[in-house]
């Protein structure tokens, strides 16, 4: 009898696996939570063994503990000013790309004319590292804050308009048509049909650049800074201060985890039809 319990337990395990690893299968809230928190915790863990188990030395790879020793201390010397800059940094960057990448990006990928005229540049720019532009940056404008906003620009523009251009283009093709075939103008095809369809792959592509914007910013800061995260983990390095290397690190990393659960949380709310 305890055998006839057990395989069933274990058949059932086995049921309940094969219907979560379902490619594109949608799991609940409560399951995708539990993993993510087991994925840092798990990582934690890895992170302790190798530093309290002297596998890697301190000099390289801080423990957990002296990291949240030198993450109090820095907070209780004023390093929210040195995030608050840095996020002010990015979102003026980003928000001036994507005020232009918007209406570019539609344009771009709704019309092949403008497309042709348009979207070789893009490329081109797109394959240049917005770091290589810092030189020319503190030349022309100076080491203030619009050097540094000008790289997140840079940096962040070509992608998003390439990015949202082809999320317009993967509109289904059968629904425009459709609406020609009902009667619909040009202008109403665009503004009724491919964009509200196109909408949550354009906040997605918003998500996805914004975190590549971080990035930008922190090489930014490293050259001709006074301020911000990327300036702090550059005074650290040339102390030999690790702990406050990998403070300003996951610091980055935790701002950036925020932004896109709230950018996703966002899109689910605005274009619930979607999910």
């Amino acid at each position: 009898m305890d055998n006839e319990k057990r395989n069933l337990y274990v058949s059932n395990k086995k049921s309940s696996l094969k219907k979560v690893f379902i490619p594109q299968k949608n799991i609940s809230r409560r399951l995708s939570l539990t993993l993510g928190v087991t994925a840092f915790i798990v990582i934690l863990l890895i992170w302790s063994w190798l530093t309290y188990g002297k596998i890697v030395g301190s000099m390289f790879v801080p423990t957990p503990s002296s990291t949240l020793s030198a993450m109090l201390t820095m907070f209780s010397s004023g390093f929210w000013s040195d995030i608050s800059i840095t996020v002010y940094r990015v979102m003026v960057g980003f928000i001036i790309a994507l005020i232009v990448a918007l209406p570019l990006g539609i344009l771009i990928g709704a019309y092949k004319p403008i497309a042709a005229f348009f979207e070789p540049v893009f490329s081109f720019i797109r394959y240049m590292p917005a770091s290589a532009f810092i030189p020319l940056f503190i030349f022309w404008i100076g080491i203030g804050e619009s050097e540094k906003i000008a790289v997140i620009i840079l940096g962040s523009l070509p992608q998003l308009v390439l990015m949202i251009a082809n999320d317009i283009r993967n509109v289904d093709k059968s629904l425009v048509e459709v609406s020609y075939t009902l009667g619909a103008n040009t202008f109403n095809v665009l503004w009724k049909v491919i964009l509200p369809k196109s909408l949550p792959d354009v906040m997605n592509t918003i998500r996805i650049v914004l975190g590549w914007a971080w990035t930008y910013v922190i090489v930014a800061e490293l050259v001709g800074a006074s301020s911000g995260i990327g300036f702090g983990i550059l005074q650290a390095e040339r102390t030999f201060q690790i702990d406050r290397i990998f403070v300003g690190i996951l610091i980055l990393g935790f701002i950036g985890l925020i932004v896109d659960s709230f950018l996703t949380f966002l899109n689910k709310i605005l274009f619930s039809w979607n999910f």
